[in-house]
């Protein structure tokens, strides 16, 4: 049957028999560089726990301990996995970090709230890196053996096949809360899930360090949190600096981005996108001392700017009031960067060409009223990319993918609205909403 860790990871059926010379030479740093190259979200997070390898729990499992975030496993568990799924485990842990599952208050009942947490998790990982038992919406448990029926009553089976069905009815990216609403929703459901005499021993809810997390004072708990939320800020701000989340979904980046709100403002993804496509000027200064031939040729001065195209989407539902937000934002940013905007709705109108340099804003006008189409400030800015370092699409995001892009790419989506799409990993989204501090 399968085996569960700490109740706040996968249930995992080890994929091979592990030998204790197997475990002993078993390493987790190669699978974390690994991690460091594929996943730089995931590996920011994990690069700050402290890893405790022990063969007090049968798996794997994240807590709090000593104002410390801990990350314990047991080297014969790990070293019978795949690299695949191993990775998928890492993610998994990482998750529990960032939605603050080791740090909230003690839900219950204990186990459901932990299903729902799985559920939840295991709903933003690929399935081809969980293991066969892992608790995924939408899937069934593993089918029983005759063995294990052997070792069942009739009641305990009843419950399982209940439970896997039901789980199978469930769908995929909801949070921990709504999970644990739907699973107390059916009296057997919640009854079978949290009976001791039932399915404990078959869904391996046996082993539970997060007992500890009530040992936490209110005092040492909040400042855990904050330590949670800077850290996650932290790797958020990274992987917006570099264009690159990994495998990390869209959806999943902006649910992480409203966890840190008042750490990540869309005013300063919109910053952090400029800055990263600034270029270096050189100029000849008499001022300057040469430091190779002082006296007999002048120095060189530094400067740096950038040149971001803007192309304004013309459709109905992008208002005045959205491109005075987004000029308010960008009048700061024009000392030191070049904006040149264009409006288009199915094509680029060139005719509409204004740049706006040293705070000299652009006028407000409206010389389109067709459909959408992304692919025409794409090609008009490809076409272009000896004038501009990177471009901004200014939109409502209510069209469908361009396809990845030559030059670095920013969408700016107006209040209240979103991509239809999933983005080019390599693209920036500013979504230009206010901070939700609830």
């Amino acid at each position: 049957m399968p085996i569960k860790n700490d109740s706040t990871a996968v249930d995992i059926i080890p994929e091979h028999h592990v030998s204790d010379e197997e475990a002993k030479l078993f390493n987790i740093q190669p699978h974390l560089i690994s991690l460091m190259w594929a996943e730089p979200f995931y590996s920011h997070i994990i690069r700050q726990t402290t890893k405790i390898s022990t063969d007090t729990i049968p798996t794997a499992g994240v807590m709090v301990d000593d104002g410390a975030i801990k990350l314990w496993y047991n080297p014969k568990f790990l070293a019978g996995l795949s690299t695949a799924k191993l990775k998928g485990l890492l993610k998994h842990e990482c998750m529990h970090i960032v939605f603050e599952h080791t740090t909230t208050r003690r839900h219950e009942p204990f186990t459901t709230w932990n299903w729902a947490a799985d559920l939840a998790i295991n709903s933003l990982i690929p399935e081809g890196e969980l293991p066969d038992g892992g608790l995924l919406p939408g899937r069934l448990f593993k089918e029983l053996t005759s063995e294990d029926i052997e070792n069942m009553d009739s009641k305990r089976i009843e419950q399982y096949n209940k439970l896997s069905k039901f789980i199978e009815t469930l769908p995929k990216k909801k949070n921990s809360e709504w999970y644990f609403a739907k699973l107390l929703e059916d009296k057997e459901i919640a009854e079978a899930i949290e009976s001791t005499d039932g399915l404990k021993a078959e869904l391996g809810d046996d082993m539970d360090v997060h007992d500890m997390w009530d040992q936490i004072s209110d005092e040492d708990r909040e400042i855990i949190k904050e330590k949670v939320r800077q850290l996650v800020g932290d790797a958020a701000k990274e992987c917006d600096k570099k264009g690159n989340w990994g495998s990390v979904s869209y959806d999943t980046r902006a649910t992480i981005r409203s966890l840190v709100s008042n750490e990540i403002p869309w005013q300063s993804v919109l910053r952090q996108f400029c800055g990263l496509n600034k270029r270096q000027n050189r100029s000849s200064s008499v001022r300057r001392i040469h430091r190779k031939y002082p006296g007999i040729h002048p120095g060189m001065q530094h400067s740096y700017t950038s040149a971001i195209a803007v192309y304004v989407d013309q459709s109905g539902s992008v208002t005045d009031s959205d491109l005075e937000l987004l000029f308010g934002e960008l009048k700061g940013l024009s000392k030191h960067t070049s904006f040149t905007m264009f409006n288009f709705d199915t094509e680029v109108d060139e005719s509409t060409e204004r740049e706006w340099h040293n705070s000299r804003s652009p006028k407000l006008e409206r010389t389109r009223w067709g459909g959408t189409n992304f692919n025409a400030p794409m090609e008009h800015a490809n076409k272009n990319k000896h004038r501009f370092d990177g471009y901004l699409i200014l939109t409502d995001g209510e069209a469908s993918d361009p396809g990845s892009s030559k030059l670095k790419r920013g969408w700016v989506i107006i209040p209240n609205r979103k991509l239809l799409f999933t983005p080019s990993g390599r693209d920036f989204v500013v979504n230009m909403r206010g901070i939700n501090t609830d």
